[in-house]
């Protein structure tokens, strides 16, 4: 899947395994969430172009690499999608946020859409599109759909676990737009979760049921 990237990191795939176990508190479960998202983002921003500065160091001066363009845009696909918003703010405390609200509908599996806000000049920006989980896919297509209508180009999607059914979804909706993982999964149950999985992640994150 030449549009699917795993981050086999041995640090992210260890805080995953600690992630997946149930007894796991939900501080926890935060905490792990937040230092994992940090670490992919160091390879989802692999490609964000550079430019050079001209500086002093105390040694000398000299044409030190730089980012070029304008702050690249975070979107959290709420409400699960602000934990991994949390860590890559912390890399890229500058990015511009926006948010894209919908909720899957228990009997069709589709997604609604009840809020929007987004950055301007999205068609300027790498736009990050960020929710831990990638299951049917149908959210995240139609958060993207969303985002292509208000400008954005340049994107990427970003998740803890993702579905086969999920990026075979995104694959044929959206073949430009890269998506990077902590893991593949091998598939979802009849409730459309991803198995193994780790559960509901919003639920997990928020202590709520």
């Amino acid at each position: 899947m030449q549009h699917l990237t795993v981050v086999d990191h041995p640090l992210v795939q260890h805080k995953l395994s600690i992630m997946r176990q149930k007894e796991v508190s939900t501080a926890g479960f935060r905490r792990l969430l937040r230092e994992i998202s940090l670490l992919l983002a160091y390879e989802v921003t692999r490609e964000l172009e550079l430019t050079t500065m001209h500086i002093e160091t105390p040694m000398c001066e000299m044409e030190a690499p730089t980012l070029e363009g304008k702050k690249l845009a975070l979107i959290s696909i709420l409400r699960a999608g602000n934990g991994l918003m949390d860590g890559i703010l912390e890399l890229i405390p500058g990015a511009r946020v926006g948010f894209v609200g919908l909720y899957r509908d228990p009997e069709t599996l589709k997604p609604v859409e009840y809020y929007c806000k987004v950055p301007r000049e999205l068609d300027a920006r790498m736009t990050i599109v960020v929710d831990p989980m990638l299951a049917t896919g149908n959210s995240s297509v139609a958060a993207i759909d969303m985002l292509k209508e208000r400008g954005a180009k340049n994107m990427r999607f970003l998740c803890l676990l993702a579905a086969p059914e999920g990026v075979e979804r995104m694959r044929q909706a959206h073949p430009d737009v890269p998506i990077f993982t902590a893991a593949l999964d091998d598939r979802l149950d009849d409730h459309g979760y991803i198995v193994p999985g780790l559960g509901d992640a919003g639920d997990r994150m928020f202590g709520t049921k």
